[in-house]
């Protein structure tokens, strides 16, 4: 089970100077005007804890330019100009049935990367869902819906399987646990993982540590030692998309109804989601996490709600309509 997250007391934010470094990154990288880097800096001031974790405690078991050296030395490029083409946005993959579809049918595409979306950078953590949606929003994209991750990690999307019909009527708790257990059932058979058919240990970015004393999930002990983004270059998918196992989990949005879908323009979002596997699961798997599974509905609330979880292995990804993006979120 993902452990308890929130902070037993107020800290100081996580590094402001590297807050600062890394959203002049993030503007410089994928281009983002005056008022996106506004909107985004609002949401980290409004935290104070979001970022690449605790300094005091954090240790990244890599730099990001022992990643950069690693990856010119393998002869490994990120670049894939027709991606960014098709996404009208830089490090950005296409969605769509590769079984009856080609990249240019994609109707949607998903970050590459976790955010901020930059190769050799880490994993922005201790993010709420909220946090998360505004965070997609203000770059012009929306937070994924999780058959959309899941597509991404299996290779292939297909059509939403919301099993609606069994949240009528239920409570918040039970609607999720009847939704999840359907879908389990039905994709149980078939397990795969982002690289490949069987899980397998030193491929992603899962052989790092908790920090000696994290017990549950406080600021204070518990480092967020991630691996530099896409570190491990054959952890990725057949869609292109990297460190969907390892480095951190991930927020999803998990729609309840029809009107919940963010793919399909929602303002609304449904509830929390959390995708993925983190850092320490080639030492320790905390749960399942193949590509289509999903989670109990571990610290769950509406993805709007205020008080959304965050956590010390926790980040985000984002996804982007190839049409008309949804209003503002509320």
């Amino acid at each position: 089970m993902l452990a308890l997250a929130r902070p037993t007391a107020p800290s100081p934010p996580s590094g402001p100077q590297g807050n600062v470094d890394l959203l002049r990154e993030l503007q410089q990288v994928h281009g983002l005007g005056d008022e996106s880097m506004r909107r985004i800096r609002e949401v980290f001031a409004g935290s104070g804890f979001i970022g690449q974790g605790n300094p005091a405690v954090t240790e990244h078991p890599a730099t990001p330019e022992a990643c950069a050296l690693k990856l010119r030395d393998a002869g490994v490029s990120y670049e894939q100009p027709e991606s960014d083409r098709i996404c009208g946005a830089r490090y950005m993959a296409p969605l769509y049935d590769a079984s009856r579809e080609k990249p240019q049918d994609a109707r949607a595409c998903i970050d590459r990367f976790e955010f901020p979306n930059i190769p050799c950078a880490y994993p922005v953590v201790w993010v709420r869902a909220r946090e998360a949606a505004l965070l997609c929003e203000a770059e012009g994209k929306r937070l994924c819906d999780a058959h959309e991750w899941e597509g991404a990690c299996a290779g292939s999307l297909e059509e939403p399987d919301y099993r609606f019909d069994l949240a009528k009527g239920r409570d918040l708790v039970s609607a999720v646990e009847s939704m999840r257990a359907a879908h389990n059932r039905a994709y149980g058979a078939r397990k795969t993982w982002s690289y490949g058919p069987a899980y397998q240990t030193g491929v992603c970015a899962a052989s790092s540590q908790k920090t000696p004393g994290c017990d549950g999930g406080e600021w204070a002990h518990c480092g967020s030692n991630t691996f530099p983004a896409g570190f491990f270059s054959a952890c990725h998918s057949a869609s292109g998309v990297f460190d969907l196992n390892g480095n951190a989990a991930e927020h999803m949005n998990l729609p309840l109804d029809e009107s919940q879908l963010s793919s399909r323009g929602s303002r609304k979002l449904g509830v929390t989601e959390m995708k993925g596997s983190w850092f320490i699961f080639d030492r320790y798997r905390a749960h399942e996490d193949w590509c289509r599974w999903r989670a109990p509905f571990w610290h769950g609330s509406r993805v709007m709600d205020g008080k959304s979880h965050e956590n010390y292995h926790l980040g985000f990804r984002c996804c982007r309509t190839l049409a008309a993006e949804p209003d503002s979120l509320h």
